[in-house]
């Protein structure tokens, strides 16, 4: 497991690699590479994930033990998709980062994304899932306290975290559509997409809803009793 020892370091790459890094690497993966070459920009977000998680730890087997969780999660993201209309890839995401931290949640939305791709379709749109779903849990983790601590507050997060995973994916829609982007087109694109847009709110907020307190409860336990 990769240790990163320089806090400054690992506070550097908390902020360049979710906000800077993977956005610029999925944008520019759709605009420059063809529809062959997807899979190369899926393995770099995937590798950028993966760097952001080691600036979450400060001893290995901290990390260790949390790669083993992410692994349970990422399976059950999997296994979620298969469930017809809702998904709970969002979800479990969130539940995630509100125990183990942001960089978890991120890596556990990346790899969901990409891993269940292999069986569900690759494409240059899993380079935008992966940072849609990596970005849900990143805040999640960053607002873990207050959306802990309330309910309600948790279950607008789910909604809201749907609408914004739609607005992310309808940025790759006109991209792909008109090889760059188009602020009218991306309306319309918005539009178009609300039927999806309403079912991903509503995903999140149910399975917040059902899975929230038995999952937070067994990462509670874990963690207590393991320090993840």
């Amino acid at each position: 497991m990769l240790l990163i020892k320089n806090k400054g370091l690992r506070s550097f790459i908390r902020i360049f690699v979710p906000f800077i890094l993977i956005p610029v690497i999925t944008v520019t993966g759709a605009l420059a590479f063809d529809e062959k070459k997807h899979i190369i920009i899926a393995l770099a977000v995937a590798v950028s994930a993966l760097l952001l998680f080691a600036a979450g730890f400060e001893k290995k087997s901290t990390g260790t033990r949390r790669m083993v969780i992410v692994a349970v999660m990422v399976a059950l993201c999997f296994a979620g998709r298969f469930i017809p209309f809702l998904k709970p890839i969002a979800a479990l995401t969130i539940i995630t980062a509100l125990y183990l931290g942001g960089e978890a949640g991120f890596l556990v939305g990346a790899l969901s994304a990409v891993l269940s791709n292999f069986y569900f379709g690759q494409g240059p749109w899993t380079a935008f899932q992966m940072l849609a779903w990596g970005l849900i849990g990143l805040f999640a983790g960053i607002l873990s306290k207050k959306l802990l601590g309330s309910r309600p507050l948790l279950l607008l997060y789910g909604a809201l975290t749907g609408i914004a995973y739609s607005f992310i994916m309808d940025i790759w829609t006109v991209l792909w559509y008109n090889q760059g982007f188009d602020i009218k087109l991306y309306l319309a694109a918005l539009v178009s997409a609300i039927p999806y847009t309403v079912s991903y709110a509503v995903s999140n907020v149910l399975f917040l809803f059902l899975l929230a307190k038995p999952f937070g409860e067994k990462l509670s336990r874990i963690k207590i009793k393991y320090g993840v």
